[in-house]
């Protein structure tokens, strides 16, 4: 059962200053968006601000911590629903969704919620909610490394990997829109199934078929 979080804000500014004291933390990272992010530069550019504007991004901690909080096995995912295309310089604030581990503590939820904060900088300055729920990500161990699986209550993405023979469009396909966390080392992917069925962002998706997913590992310091 989900239940909604509020956490004051002493108790997230505690967690902010505290965490640069973390020994750091590594784990695995997925993202989808309602774009193509592989892609070629003229489709990109005609899309611009008609879509791309929703995304979902996941993290889940291998190993670290955040201050005082060991994050070993938890999961934060972020839902975002911004301004214009993702990616793009933003004309407005976007609004965001965290879905936190429902196997948290207090401590490890203000610090999952401080881990995503940085990862993600002002995409997530303006959450509107936090809730708590269960939080799966599984990566595939196939050769090419982009099939996963996320699955965090009313978030959902999988994807799998890109074929040059088969996902190609013009022929000058390429990473255009980099990963919206820092620290991440992911490769782009096919998103076989991209939703979000929740509150919060005035907006709900269903997005399948789309090369617009990246899937990789992140790390801080």
């Amino acid at each position: 059962m989900k239940r909604t979080l509020v956490l004051t804000a002493a108790a997230v500014a505690v967690f902010a200053s505290s965490a640069l004291a973390g020994g750091g933390v590594t784990g695995q990272y997925i993202e989808a968006r309602t774009c193509d992010v592989w892609t070629g530069p003229c489709f990109a550019n005609a899309d611009m601000n008609l879509g791309g504007k929703n995304a979902v991004l996941g993290w889940k901690v291998d190993k670290g911590t955040v201050g005082a909080a060991r994050l070993d096995g938890l999961g934060i995912v972020a839902v975002i629903a911004a301004h214009d295309t993702l990616g793009m310089k933003q004309t407005g604030a976007a609004k965001a969704v965290l879905l936190v581990d429902e196997r948290a503590d207090s401590a490890q939820r203000a610090a999952l919620i401080e881990l995503a904060k940085s990862q993600a900088g002002s995409l997530l300055a303006n959450v509107v909610a936090v809730q708590t729920t269960k939080v799966d990500l599984d990566v595939c161990g196939c050769e090419e490394g982009g099939c996963g699986k996320l699955t965090a209550g009313p978030a959902r993405i999988e994807t799998r990997c890109l074929s040059d023979k088969h996902d190609k469009i013009c022929g000058n396909e390429s990473a255009f829109f980099p990963p919206l966390s820092k620290g991440v080392k992911a490769r782009a992917a096919m998103a076989t199934e991209h939703s979000y069925s929740g509150q919060g962002v005035n907006a709900r998706w269903s997005d399948a078929g789309r090369r617009g997913a990246y899937l990789g590992s992140f790390e801080t310091r």
